[in-house]
């Protein structure tokens, strides 16, 4: 096996490792354990009792009664708060010469024991986000270098075929790696430079490697477009069969400018396209702030190669054991195959759904909580397979609501379905138009839709 990838392997057990270790570590606690709650009444007696008259008689003859009395008063604090029930206290009167004091001094120590045991559930909380979080990691650490040794393949009589094409075009070639993945695509990284004192096009390049390796290579999303007199690595990618184009249309609560509702749609490695719709809490700048952090950390993950499923659940813990309050957003996760014409569909706590074919409008649904709710949540996922000229309508919440209920899947269906253009703007702006209309009345709520229309790239 390559000697990196033994290395790979044995980061990724490490912290596979870690990750045990720190779920075997402390577990949550329900309740006080019997040896709090003696240095709990051992801790009340010596600030209350010290220079009572009967503290003797309390604390030995009838210690077992006092005792039980204090166990009494934690249960009532317990149920009723601080406001015990009547009954309690005339019964702690009649026993205790210091009733009030005592009281006092119990619910005190009581509440500062209760504080700690909430602290450290929000300790175990947090150290149990992080050992699954270390888990992932090491699970995509060992995916991806397994991936990526399997891939990489040596070809000498491609390499030195490149390298006479690229020097007959006024390139000098220095270095050249070929992948293949899974799937059987190329991807090739060309170390070059411009030969005579010129500068060359990146684009010219992919087309000189499409004629070498007969298949269509482009430039990878973001690569440099001109070559110069210094070596500089070149990526190429096969290309799509597939590609897409979205249109969106929004408004916000009453028609105000700020919407709490965010969306990005980014390039993926792997030929891949990314659409993330969230619905913050609320409305207005408060939500918009949350829902645009969540999607600007997943466009982050996301391109950086974290798989859906994985990136989402990296945003939940950070969010979860990230603060004490409760804010939670929707997720709606969309990732395009363009070269396979599929689509993968992730979604937390967001709303339906519509595909469009040629032939009927499918609706897909989702049951689950939103992020930042819950540590161990559940994230639903569904993969479908698209033909040229199909569309994919992601909407929030608001748009849903405005619906009557019993009715909203349905109505929106007819909406999707009711005007044939392909234009992807027009088609977003049309379905919100209709339900703006179908109500009649300004937006209680944000309300997005977008629209992503799917096309076969016609044949090289």
């Amino acid at each position: 096996m390559n000697p990196y990838v033994v290395q790979m392997d044995k980061f990724a057990d490490s912290l596979r490792h870690l990750s045990d270790t720190f779920l075997h570590l402390e577990n949550y606690k329900g309740t006080l354990t019997k040896e709090e709650v003696d240095e709990l009444f051992r801790r009340v007696s010596e600030r209350v009792c010290s220079g009572c008259e009967k503290r003797q008689w309390c604390l030995t003859e009838n210690r077992i009664h006092t005792y039980q009395m204090v166990y009494e008063i934690l249960c009532a604090a317990e149920e009723y708060g601080a406001e015990l029930n009547v009954e309690m206290k005339r019964k702690l009167q009649k026993k205790c010469m210091l009733a009030p004091r005592f009281l006092r001094e119990t619910l005190e120590v009581f509440g500062d024991a209760k504080q700690k045991l909430l602290w450290n559930n929000k300790i175990v909380q947090n150290r149990e986000g992080c050992a699954v979080q270390l888990k992932s990691f090491a699970k995509i650490i060992q995916h991806a270098t397994r991936e990526l040794d399997a891939g990489i393949f040596s070809d000498e009589h491609l390499e030195r075929k490149i390298r006479n094409r690229l020097k007959q075009n006024g390139y000098k070639l220095l270095s050249s790696v070929f992948f293949v993945s899974k799937q059987g695509r190329y991807e090739i990284h060309l170390t070059v430079r411009a030969m005579k004192g010129e500068c060359g096009s990146a684009r010219e390049l992919a087309k000189l490697l499409s004629d070498c390796v007969n298949r269509p290579m482009i430039l990878q999303a973001g690569e440099r477009q001109t070559i110069g007199q210094e070596y500089c690595t070149v990526v190429c990618m096969e290309g799509p069969k597939y590609y897409t184009l979205q249109g969106v249309a929004k408004i916000g609560k009453g028609c105000e400018k700020i919407s709490g509702d965010t969306f990005v749609m980014t390039e993926l490695p792997g030929g891949r396209e990314g659409v993330v719709l969230s619905d913050g809490m609320g409305s207005g700048e408060d939500a918009f702030r949350e829902s645009a952090m969540v999607v600007e950390m997943l466009e982050e993950l996301l391109k950086a190669g974290f798989p859906g499923e994985t990136a989402i659940q990296m945003m939940n813990t950070a969010l979860v054991i990230g603060r004490e309050e409760v804010r939670f957003s929707t997720v709606d996760l969309c990732v395009l195959d363009l070269y396979e014409g599929s689509c993968e569909l992730m979604k937390a706590g967001a709303s339906t759904t519509f595909i469009r074919y040629q032939d009927r409008v499918e609706r897909i649904s989702s049951s689950t909580l939103p992020i930042g709710v819950v540590q161990n949540m559940e994230i639903e996922q569904v993969k479908r397979e698209l033909s040229d000229g199909d569309f994919i309508f992601m909407v929030t919440d608001g748009v849903m609501d405005a619906l009557p209920a019993g009715e909203q899947e349905a109505l929106m269906s007819t909406f999707v379905n009711g005007v044939q253009t392909n234009n992807p703007r027009e088609l977003a702006h049309h379905v919100l138009g209709q339900v703006l209309e179908w109500t009649g009345e300004l937006p209680l709520d944000d309300m997005t839709v977008i629209a992503i229309g799917f096309w076969k790239l016609p044949t090289r």
